[in-house]
């Protein structure tokens, strides 16, 4: 079974102005991790007071028109992010969304898998290079089915604002 986030995709509302944001704006988005959730906060471009300490990450973009498009537009500097922010978590949604996001990185040629190892108490993990820094970082492989890979990627992308 996959726990699920509580997520809380993009609002489209300024957190400080309370000023909703319309097709064409720009704006400036952050993911926190609060008590254990992540929380994404919208900012109006010209209510940005920069990213908030202990931020997780932060990007900028612009509110797309209704009619756009919706193919994933993938930050790979967010996925590093949360990639990283995650290491080391033992909670088991944690475990399995670091590890979807480990997936979309390899996707994208950003880690790439050189061994495998078991731990002593049987966990799974994948040993990678990172493409960043040339060294090897290691991910937990929860051993998720396709399904279980799918629903946690859609919440991944829901939770940054991507379509999916």
């Amino acid at each position: 079974m996959v726990a699920e986030f509580d997520i809380q995709g993009p609002t489209r509302v300024c957190a400080v102005t309370g000023k909703a944001l319309a097709p064409g704006d720009r704006y400036y988005a952050v993911l926190s991790d609060r008590d254990g959730t992540f929380v994404r906060t919208d900012y109006a471009a010209d209510a940005w007071p920069g990213p908030p300490e202990g931020a997780v990450a932060y990007w900028a973009g612009r509110v797309p028109a209704a009619d756009t498009p919706k193919t994933p537009r993938v930050n790979e500097a967010i996925l590093f992010d949360c990639f990283d922010h995650l290491a080391g978590t033992t909670d088991p949604s944690r475990v399995n969304f670091r590890y979807v996001v480990t997936l979309l990185l390899m996707r994208r040629r950003k880690l790439k898998f050189e061994d495998h190892r078991r731990l002593a108490d049987g966990t799974e993990m994948m040993v990678l290079k990172d493409s960043r820094t040339g060294g090897r970082v290691e991910a937990a492989d929860p051993r998720l089915t396709e399904d279980q890979i799918a629903a946690v990627e859609g919440e991944v992308f829901q939770l940054l604002g991507w379509e999916a």
